[in-house]
């Protein structure tokens, strides 16, 4: 298990823990312990497919999935493993932050775009 608990740049305030539960095949964000964010991957030979991100109602428009998406984004980069985003909020993200592009492999079928940027 990988785990940060300051959250890289995007910390914002003190409680707020990042890890990677391979257990559970998924990036998680808690706050004061509480588990507030997933993001589900299958870790693929060469490679890490995000499949979804989902943020639980209390915790939602507070910014806390972004802060998942670059904790996981820099972790999978740091592995030396590709990202592939199937999930529509890992694309969204990717699309709205630089310095991922050398390590995307975007798959054939575009993802949705998320209308919101934080509604996870």
């Amino acid at each position: 298990m990988t785990e940060n608990t300051e959250s890289l740049a995007e910390s914002f305030r003190p409680g707020v823990t990042t890890l990677r539960n391979d257990k559970f095949h998924r990036y998680e964000l808690h706050v004061d312990g509480e588990l507030a964010v997933i993001s589900q991957f299958m870790d693929k030979p060469g490679h890490i497919d995000f499949i979804h991100t989902e943020t639980k109602p209390q915790f939602k428009g507070q910014g806390l999935a972004n802060v998942l998406a670059h904790f996981a984004l820099d972790d999978v980069v740091a592995s030396g493993k590709r990202i592939i985003p199937h999930c529509p909020f890992i694309a969204g993200y990717l699309k709205r932050h630089e310095g991922y592009e050398q390590d995307v492999d975007w798959p054939k079928e575009k993802p949705p775009v998320e209308s919101e940027p934080d509604n996870n």
